[in-house]
């Protein structure tokens, strides 16, 4: 079985990429966030389950956004206390 080849991750950190409006496509693209459709990714923006901007009724997504929506998913490990 062979594996598909894909791209590493972009980084938005710093620079350009934080003043650049990303379209769904774009996000997908450069696997900004966890989606592999841009399908998937427009229609969460539609009901609202990530965050992002309507910029004239297109949806955009900002470096501060992508951020926001990557820590939705972060679980924090539970606190394990040892009491003696």
């Amino acid at each position: 079985m062979t594996r598909k080849a894909t791209k590493p991750p972009t980084s938005i950190h710093g620079g350009e990429g934080e003043l650049k409006r990303y379209t769904p496509e774009e996000v997908v693209e450069l696997r900004l966030l966890p989606y592999t459709s841009v399908r998937t990714v427009k229609e969460k923006a539609y009901r609202r389950e990530l965050f992002h901007h309507t910029d004239g009724g297109r949806i955009t997504f900002t470096a501060e956004d992508l951020r926001r929506n990557g820590d939705l998913g972060a679980v924090e490990p539970l606190a394990i206390s040892r009491a003696a």
